[in-house]
């Protein structure tokens, strides 16, 4: 193996793990500030299909993580609002005026109410940063919703997700 395979080798590991890193200490601040039962980061590996690949929970049982999005329900449409800068906050599933996919999506999640900010990227909607509340109805505060917005910010300038 040549020298220069080998650091490109080393340099990919080397962004993976500084992403990691920043991903998982983002979540665990969201959590934290939040008090949320569950922050998720959701990726997208190809256009409208992505997975949770990064989970900070309250309790293990919580756990989310590997779950893909109802793909009936996250079409074209709701892309192109998180493409805007959407962010989506649901005090509670039970009542909030959502299509009943969705609902029944988040149901099996155990979700009773979230916050949805968006991470774009130069190259548009990478993902979605995501916090929920599985314990009951939660109205997310301003402050909230600000804080979560600068995680994104954050997320989405940093190189190794800006590269990846």
């Amino acid at each position: 193996m040549s020298g220069d395979r080998l650091q490109n080798i080393v340099n990919r590991l080397t962004d993976r793990l500084k992403r990691d890193v920043l991903v998982e200490k983002s979540l665990y601040d969201i959590r934290e500030i939040l008090q949320s039962d569950r922050a998720v980061l959701y990726h997208f590996y190809k256009q409208w299909q992505g997975r949770v690949t990064y989970e900070m929970l309250s309790a293990i049982e919580l756990s989310i993580l590997g779950s893909t999005g109802p793909d009936e329900c996250f079409n074209h449409e709701y892309a192109a609002l998180y493409e805007a800068g959407r962010v989506k906050s649901i005090t509670d599933i039970e009542v909030e005026p959502i299509h009943e996919c969705h609902r029944d999506f988040l149901r099996s999640l155990k979700v009773r109410a979230n916050l949805v900010v968006p991470i774009l990227t130069n190259k548009g909607l990478w993902g979605l940063l995501i916090a929920h509340q599985c314990s009951g109805p939660r109205t997310w505060s301003l402050s909230d919703i600000e804080f979560m917005q600068k995680q994104a910010q954050n997320m989405a300038m940093s190189p190794t997700i800006q590269d990846s």
